[in-house]
């Protein structure tokens, strides 16, 4: 070790560098994540240097040694220094470094955990009272690591080894019978265990090892190893075979030589007796790391532990917050002496509640209020209800959960996706529509809303959303966020609401405003505030507010979010101001459908391209909308729009100009489509879903020589198919889908020359098809259930392309919230 490590000079070379750690840290941001790390790892190795050089004094070791570790360090120690040259504008350089950063980083973690250790293990007859104490201090650091999972780092992981259950359990006892299920199921090479942060996915895992019917089938062939955020391979295979007493350190060549290795010891030192191979904490960029040790050993399984999800892995436990019964067990044996309430019942139920089932919120804030007096938990339990937020309140809960937060900071898009989620109302779920509205317009992304939903599903993976499907047997590549809703939790909520919150009010990318009654933040009744540069406002008002509002500068907003619960609503005269708005989503989540008095403000309003309007009574709209010159989409979901389309005089030519889509959904009260829709040339899609008062369509329909997109799902009093529709050339997708009393097509169905794709599942009534649908040549896909396929088969030896998708019926009623009357 001496010819390694020697040098007393080491000590001082590693206090430079941890100066010129903190002396970056404060002066640039840019590498802010990539600083914190690298201090992290500093943090841990410190106590080696320092055991290191009184091990040189004591064994009065060589020196020449010093200059491999102290090159090292003044390499760090440059590197930092060319970080503080870097010009702020410099977007290449920055990302350059932050690469440089992160590699150091990673070398130098690396240098500790293989090469210590094997010098650890090539002199330690020569060094063995140093080998003591070293071994010691890195069992005590691995302890703090694993106690205190708020430090951001690469640290050193722990040996491996069944740990003990925690001393105090509480609602996991279903989970782990389920879990354990799943684990032994014939077939189930890995099993992976997934959920947010402090959920207790390592708690259970641990009761798992410890199970007796778990130990009566793998007896001492458990192998627990908690994985680092950036887990070396070759380590922790080294960690598996160092747990059976009698082997050696082994040095491995390659990754590929380790997994060889780790295979024969499992077949040699423990077959053919079961083994269980946990792997604790995995991150999402592991993927390659789990699959290597997928080895083919009978009774070898896997169970991962990750707040992230795997898809590729079919066998996925999610792990549930506490019920509350539950959690106010678990939270009075942190926050009372023997679990005895010692204030006043409500106060705790409070506390309770605001930790939302979390087991580490109320660990964590259990043991922050644990022999406090009465009124800290009056102002604790005051503070919540006036908006504070939990992450204000305890910073520890914050640095906890904000890991998964931080794993984001190298996907900036990806990362502001999730602080969107904040926008919208706890406990509502939030149509992935909605989400693709304002992300086509602040991120660029598709207008079908293929990237939003690549988008989601990477944030479901990662247990930071609950994405659900309403209908899986409803997907398709024209619509791709159709039937697709996002709930959050509470806590993650409220985590995307204290990020966007970071800074002065004036320089926020997003606000949002909660308002209890008449409650107005301060910063908004503020006549002297300055203008506020945000670019996304998201509202909320509950149903006492009266709609006074107050008067704020806001004229960079590009996204307005309005959500409210009162029957009559006045839009905020503020808007007026807001020119560059382009995104206007307008959600009333009452019982009852809401009159808006003052809806809209189309003169000012020049820029807006999207309209969502839900749950809303529209009285006209040609002295609402019509005049939004460059209004692209308009969507109206479960709105009373009956008398909205009675237009007696209207020039379509002073209309929506460049209107391409049409979203009518869940609009009951719609009977018919006026004629003067079919001037609206350049629309593009025409969504009439679930409109099952809708009887007919304008025979002028051919008119909308543009259109592409016809969804008539679910509209269940449509007669039928005006004839004019084969006039529409470009239309290459229509869903007929549960148009259940239609019992006839078009018989000039086949001049659709360019239709591609039919849905045609429950179409009940339809007992044949006109013969000309042998001319559509470019037809690809006719989507059905068994009592329509068979009317296509006949016609199949007509059509080169296409395929009959036969699926089942799958519909999905948990996201349903709120409906009208």
């Amino acid at each position: 070790m001496a010819d390694l490590l020697g040098g007393a000079a080491v000590g001082v070379v590693f206090d430079r560098l941890m100066r010129a750690v903190s002396d970056v840290s404060s002066e640039v941001a840019s590498f802010r994540s990539e600083l914190n790390h690298l201090k992290s790892t500093l943090i841990l190795i410190k106590p080696f240097i320092e055991d290191i050089e009184e091990l040189n004094r004591v064994l009065n070791c060589r020196q020449e040694g010093a200059e491999t570790l102290n090159n090292r360090f003044e390499q760090g120690e440059m590197l930092l220094h060319k970080c503080l040259k870097i010009n702020r504008w410099n977007l290449f350089q920055k990302y350059s470094y932050a690469k440089k950063l992160a590699k150091f980083q990673g070398s130098l973690l690396w240098f500790f955990q293989i090469n210590v250790q094997a010098e650890l293990s090539r002199d330690g007859k020569s060094i063995s009272m140093g080998v003591k104490v070293l071994e010691e201090k890195m069992d005590e650091i691995i302890s703090i690591r694993d106690n205190d999972r708020s430090v951001n780092s690469n640290g050193f992981s722990g040996w491996c080894g069944v740990p003990g259950v925690p001393d105090f359990v509480v609602g996991l006892d279903v989970q782990l019978q389920e879990l354990k299920a799943m684990l032994l199921k014939d077939g189930v090479p890995i099993v992976v265990l997934s959920a947010p942060g402090g959920c207790g996915k390592t708690t259970l895992s641990k009761l798992l090892c410890n199970d007796d019917e778990i130990k009566g089938i793998y007896g001492n062939n458990i192998f627990f190893q908690t994985v680092s955020r950036s887990p070396i391979l070759q380590l922790i295979v080294q960690k598996v075979i160092q747990s059976n007493k009698n082997q050696g350190v082994p040095i491995f060549q390659s990754d590929e030589d380790a997994i060889y290795q780790l295979e024969q010891f499992f077949l040699q030192e423990i077959g053919p007796a079961p083994i269980l191979l946990v792997l604790d904490d995995i991150w999402s960029w592991s993927e390659s790391l789990i699959e290597q040790f997928l080895l083919p050993i009978p009774g070898y399984k896997i169970l991962i532990t990750s707040r992230f999800v795997f898809p590729q892995f079919e066998w996925t436990y999610k792990l549930n917050m506490l019920n509350h019964q539950d959690a106010m067990t678990l939270f009075h044996h942190y926050a009372f002496k023997d679990g005895i309430c010692t204030v006043q019942k409500h106060l705790a139920e409070e506390v309770v509640r605001g930790c939302s089932g979390s087991p580490l919120a109320l660990k964590v804030i259990g043991k922050s209020l644990n022999r406090q007096p009465e009124v800290k938990w009056i102002s604790t339990v005051h503070d919540w209800s006036q908006g504070q937020s939990i992450y204000d309140t305890n910073k520890v809960f914050l640095s906890r959960l904000k890991t998964s937060l931080d794993a984001l900071d190298e996907m900036a898009t990806l990362k502001n996706c999730f602080l969107d989620l904040g926008l919208f109302p706890e406990d509502q779920r939030i149509p992935a529509a909605a989400l693709m509205d304002i992300w086509a317009e602040l991120y660029n992304l598709d207008e079908g809303g293929m990237y939003t939903l690549v988008y989601l599903h990477e944030l479901s993976n990662r247990n930071l959303v609950n994405l659900t499907l309403v209908r899986k047997d409803d997907q398709d590549a024209i619509d791709y966020c159709k039937g697709h809703f996002v709930m959050q939790h509470d806590l993650l909520r409220e985590l995307a609401i204290h990020q966007s919150g970071q800074g002065s009010i004036e320089r926020r990318e997003r606000l949002v405003v909660e308002i209890n009654g008449n409650a107005f933040p301060e910063w908004l009744t503020d006549r002297k505030q300055q203008p506020i540069n945000a670019r996304i406002l998201s509202i909320y008002t509950d149903e006492a507010f009266c709609s006074n509002w107050s008067n704020v500068q806001l004229p960079d907003v590009k996204v307005l979010i309005l959500n409210f619960q009162t029957k009559i609503y006045a839009l905020p005269p503020f808007m007026e101001r807001m020119s560059r708005l382009t995104v206007l989503l307008v959600t009333n989540y009452g019982f009852t459908r809401a009159y808006l008095e003052n809806f809209p403000l189309p003169s000012q309003f020049v820029n807006l391209k999207r309209l969502r309007l839900e749950n809303i009574s529209i009285p006209s709209i040609a002295t609402a909308i019509l005049q939004l010159k460059n209004l692209q989409k308009i969507s109206m979901v479960m709105c009373e729009i009956g008398k909205a389309f009675e237009v007696s005089t209207i020039s379509i030519s002073d209309t929506w100009p460049i209107l391409n889509e049409i979203n009518i959904e869940y609009c009951d009260d719609l009977v018919e489509i006026p004629a003067w829709f079919c001037g609206l040339i350049h629309l593009k899609k025409i969504n009439l879903r679930y409109c099952q008062e809708l009887v007919t369509l304008p025979a002028e329909l051919e008119n909308l020589t543009n259109l592409e997109v016809l969804s008539l799902q679910s509209c269940t009093q449509l007669l039928e198919l005006p004839e004019s529709i084969s006039g529409l050339r470009k239309l290459r997708f229509v869903d007929l889908s549960d148009c259940v009393v239609m019992d006839h097509l078009p018989e000039q169905l086949g001049d659709l020359c360019g239709l591609q794709t039919i849905r045609m599942v429950g179409c009940t009534a339809l007992s044949e098809l006109p013969p000309s649908v042998m001319d559509l040549v470019q037809l690809e896909r006719v989507i059905c259930d068994d009592e329509t396929a068979y009317l296509w088969e006949f016609y199949k030896d007509y059509l080169d392309k296409l395929e009959i998708n036969v699926v089942k019926e799958d519909k999905n009623l948990n996201w349903l919230h709120k409906i009208p009357a």
